[in-house]
């Protein structure tokens, strides 16, 4: 039975060898259309929001754009996003609050970003390590997943896989593993077609494994 350490050094030596350089699939151009588009994803594919985002940021790429254009027509241009409702209200007024209390600029804290309507820690996680460069390890539904299947979490929730995670991997490597990790789950090891016991990772770690693996949400 290998260890933690030991499973996390097999699995970075093959996400590299398959995911060499990989950039965050979210199309944007700055840290307010990053912010906004992530904001997007939630419980949304980065495809649809890539089909989503030209119209919206062509009609407001800066927040007070956004606020000009009006809760109203910014559901009206991402009504395919799921949440649609809720998240155009989030960008709204995060908008406001990015005007009023930070001069028109994303901050660039966790707490800055996590005091904004609709930002999570996952979300400022994204943000402070694509945009700002400040090491974060963003764990959404697929890593979490994934650490539970090649058990280098419990699984309790995603804040205990997060602090999992940054135990067993170095900092400077945390914004590739977190996209590595996406990447190999929507391709390999999706929530159905792999339980822990179908694709090349977990046969590779858990060759003796029979039984599928329950992971938690």
């Amino acid at each position: 039975m290998s260890t933690k350490t030991e499973r996390a050094e097999i699995i970075g030596k093959r996400l590299d060898e398959l995911y060499p350089h990989i950039d965050i699939p979210l199309d944007h151009k700055d840290g307010y259309t990053l912010l906004v588009a992530v904001i997007l994803s939630a419980q949304c594919t980065d495809k649809r929001v890539n089909e989503v985002t030209p119209a919206l940021f062509s009609a407001a790429d800066t927040p007070a754009k956004m606020v000009k254009l009006g809760q109203k027509r910014i559901l009206k241009l991402i009504a395919t996003c799921g949440l649609a409702n809720t998240k155009s209200t989030a960008i709204f007024e995060m908008s406001k609050i990015l005007i009023t209390e930070h001069g028109g600029e994303v901050p660039d804290s966790f707490q800055g970003l996590e005091n904004l309507p609709g930002v999570g820690h996952k979300t400022a996680s994204v943000v402070m390590v694509h945009q700002f460069g400040v090491p974060a390890f963003p764990v959404d539904t697929h890593i979490h997943r994934l650490a539970q299947r090649w058990k280098l979490t419990n699984g309790k929730n995603v804040v205990q896989t997060e602090n999992d995670l940054k135990k067993l991997f170095p900092p400077e490597e945390w914004e590739l593993r977190h996209l590595q990790f996406i990447t190999y789950g929507r391709e390999y090891c999706t929530a159905r077609g792999c339980d822990g016991t179908k694709c090349p990772m977990c046969r590779e770690l858990f060759p003796n494994r029979k039984n599928p693996v329950k992971t938690s949400k």
